[in-house]
């Protein structure tokens, strides 16, 4: 008989671990140590030749990072897991994999800023290229596709003007050019989405996000649907590139995995309170949101989610100006980069997280000066429109005395 599979919210707690081969502890331990003994010579060139399993140096494993490899394998329904020590480090890991000079990317059009820098490195001393292009439909993306293009690399929903692509189209072309296929899944977390089911070939998390829910870890993780490929990423570029997990933050992502189920839930029920409450506001223009039955885009959303999550970005009249007066009429809702955290957090893309991109192309990704990005948290939802309400009404008080001088 196989292994029993168990509902997601099952596998976050109990994936990956039998407390038998741990004394019987039943939180997973944390081997906080850097390198492991042998018990002979023999033993020690056995596992560095890969002839026997085992455990040899904290950079290339150890028995608290297993645990989530394996916890997060099962919830992307992948082969394979690799830990990293921030998210920037598993983006850069696979695409250099994937990659060598004169190469091709192909992006969705808007990407994390920092992706967006790296891919510029990437170009300007590897000659590996990139276009970012609105992946509308299969044609938009054929059409995008050159000789030299060996990946298409995706954001859905998109940091941070939450844009939709369609997965399904997206791997049809691929798999028509045999082109590798990553997607960026920080933003809905394997809870509410999972790219491999689709055809996808690797999945990426900043697991500083929804995967730790608690702020206080900053981690990457990268899943990939084929083992043996994902044994010779493990076996060059993440060993010897070295921007790896450690046992205490990889302990610390397994504590906060225990409850991403409920932690979804709710931030994805307040969330969809906080957005009937936006939409009736004057200084309110636009409202960004997955499962937005108003979103031009839900179609897509519904075939390929379980549900909108907890990010909601909008755009606010009185453009820079007016966007920063509400960010500073806030008080419960703290201004600060990152998302997924027990606390509900505001930032303005176009001057902190998208900064370092050039005005040109955060224009062409939709990021305008009047964007805002809320990262709904797990307190109630009233404090959180409450606090909502108090900015806005202070905020058009300004603007309406601007007006008049």
């Amino acid at each position: 008989m196989g292994k029993k599979q168990f509902h997601k919210d099952t596998t976050v707690i109990h994936e990956g671990y039998d407390d038998k081969e741990h004394k019987g502890s039943l939180a997973v331990p944390l081997y906080q140590t850097s390198t492991y003994a042998f018990e002979s010579a023999i033993q020690g060139e056995n596992r560095f030749s890969g002839k026997e399993d085992g455990y040899v140096y904290s950079r290339i494993g150890s028995p608290t990072v297993r645990v989530l490899e394996e916890r997060m394998t099962a919830l992307e329904n992948g082969a394979s897991t690799l830990t990293f020590g921030s998210g920037m480090a598993a983006v850069s890991s696979i695409l250099v994999h994937l990659t060598k000079s004169g190469d091709h990317i192909l992006c969705s059009r808007g990407i994390y800023g920092c992706t967006f820098g790296l891919l510029g490195i990437m170009n300007e001393k590897y000659n590996i290229t990139h276009d970012l292009v609105k992946m509308g439909t299969e044609e938009e993306i054929e059409q995008a596709i050159k000789p030299e293009t060996v990946c298409i690399y995706v954001e859905t929903p998109i940091n941070p003007t939450m844009e939709l692509v369609d997965l399904q189209a997206v791997v049809n072309v691929a798999k028509k050019h045999g082109i590798k296929v990553v997607v960026d899944n920080t933003f809905s977390s394997p809870y509410l989405q999972n790219p491999l089911d689709f055809g996808a070939d690797f999945v990426l998390h900043s697991a500083t996000k929804y995967i730790n829910g608690h702020g206080d870890v900053i981690a990457g993780l990268l899943v990939g649907k084929d083992k043996e490929e994902m044994d010779l990423v493990r076996g060059s570029i993440h060993k010897d590139y070295g921007g790896i997990m450690s046992p205490f933050d990889a302990w610390l992502l397994i504590r906060g995995l225990k409850t991403l189920s409920v932690r979804m839930e709710r931030h994805t029920s307040n969330a969809e309170k906080v957005i009937s409450y936006l939409k009736g506001q004057q200084l309110v223009e636009e409202v960004f949101y997955p499962f937005d039955p108003d979103n031009p885009q839900f179609e897509i959303a519904k075939r390929q989610m379980k549900a909108g999550g907890g990010l909601i970005s909008f755009t606010i009249k009185g453009g820079k100006s007016g966007a920063q007066k509400f960010m500073d009429n806030l008080g419960l809702i703290k201004i600060a980069v990152s998302l997924g955290d027990a606390e509900t957090l505001i930032q303005h893309p176009s001057t902190m997280t998208h900064a370092s991109v050039p005005e040109v192309d955060r224009l062409s990704m939709g990021i305008t000066d009047s964007l805002l990005r809320l990262s709904v948290g797990l307190e109630h939802a009233q404090d959180l429109i409450d606090d909502l309400d108090s900015a806005f009404k202070a905020t058009e008080k300004v603007l309406a005395e601007n007006t008049s001088k």
